[in-house]
């Protein structure tokens, strides 16, 4: 069993997450939805390809900068994918 995280550690952690900035957060978690999307849709995992999508939905316009054209393409095609699946 691993041992609890000492105060120092929790501090370190806090530290470390503080130095993240925001913007970069968003463009690794929107990458690593839309990534989960296109699996849950390969798998026919309809109910969590609409959640991931949905979720991805809300993201995309929090992303500035040359990635959100990108972005907004892959939220386009999951879409038009999942409506496809459902539909089919």
């Amino acid at each position: 069993m691993a041992d609890a995280p000492t105060p120092e550690d929790l501090a370190a952690l806090q530290e470390e997450l503080a130095s993240f900035s925001v913007g970069q957060f968003l463009v690794s978690t929107a990458s690593t939805i839309a990534s989960l999307a296109y699996a849950k849709l390969e798998r026919g995992d309809l109910p969590e390809a609409k959640k991931a999508i949905d979720a991805l939905q809300s993201l995309v316009p929090l992303v500035e900068g040359p990635l959100n054209p990108q972005f907004q393409l892959a939220l386009s095609k999951l879409q038009v994918d999942y409506a496809a699946a459902v539909s089919g």
